[in-house]
């Protein structure tokens, strides 16, 4: 089923941004950074083959990565500033966030969101969900599009570059970065696991 998925989305994506060229990288990478699940791993090793191909240039599919990632972040950032918040301060306690966490994220990403949101936007998964809860928290919008942007620039520049390198054969990479993705959300279901454990309301006596 997976599979099958991923071939799809591929499909969608070389049909994309064969027909639009730069303006479908860009198109690809934002629908991608709005939360939605299509693969950065096909997009720009794609546009990096079609660079082999002359068809692109190495400067201008990176730019197009980054700017797209850009547009679709701000997306999942205004629905984190818009609906995010209220709708944790009013059912958050049904999914065991309290007004407590959500003051500990706000600090959090006072002190240290432009490195979150930087470092984020270089790992699978994670980059492209990091701004909705820099959105809930109300991290400033423009250190937010900057940093954004910034850590966008060498995450695009490399997945483009590999396809660069692999030529017609940059689809062989799909496996490894489907690898990749499986690990960092090992990782983050570990994390999660942890959070409910933590914060389930039988164990909240026995922490304090």
């Amino acid at each position: 089923m997976i599979e099958w998925l991923i071939e799809v989305l591929g499909r969608f994506v070389i049909a994309t941004i064969s027909t639009f060229g730069y303006t479908g990288i860009v198109i690809t990478m934002a629908i991608e950074s709005a939360c939605i699940p299509l693969p950065s791993e096909i997009i720009m090793p794609f546009s990096g083959y079609l660079v082999s191909t002359g068809q692109f240039s190495m400067m201008g599919v990176t730019l197009a990565g980054a700017i797209g990632n850009v547009l679709g972040s701000l997306v999942a950032y205004y629905v984190g500033v818009w609906g995010g918040r209220p709708f944790v301060e009013r059912y958050g306690r049904y999914v065991l966030v309290s007004q407590h966490d959500m003051e500990l994220a706000d600090r959090w990403f006072a002190k240290h969101g432009e490195a979150a949101v930087l470092i984020g936007r270089l790992l699978p998964v994670v980059r492209t969900f990091i701004s909705l809860p820099a959105g809930i928290a109300r991290m400033d919008v423009k250190k937010f599009v900057l940093y954004s942007f910034v850590g966008a620039l060498p995450f695009c520049y490399a997945l483009a570059y590999v396809g660069l390198k692999m030529g017609e054969h940059w689809n062989q990479l799909r496996q490894y970065f489907h690898h990749a993705d499986l690990v960092i959300g090992l990782c983050l279901a570990v994390g999660l696991g942890y959070f409910l454990w933590s914060h389930w309301p039988k164990r909240r006596p026995s922490m304090e």
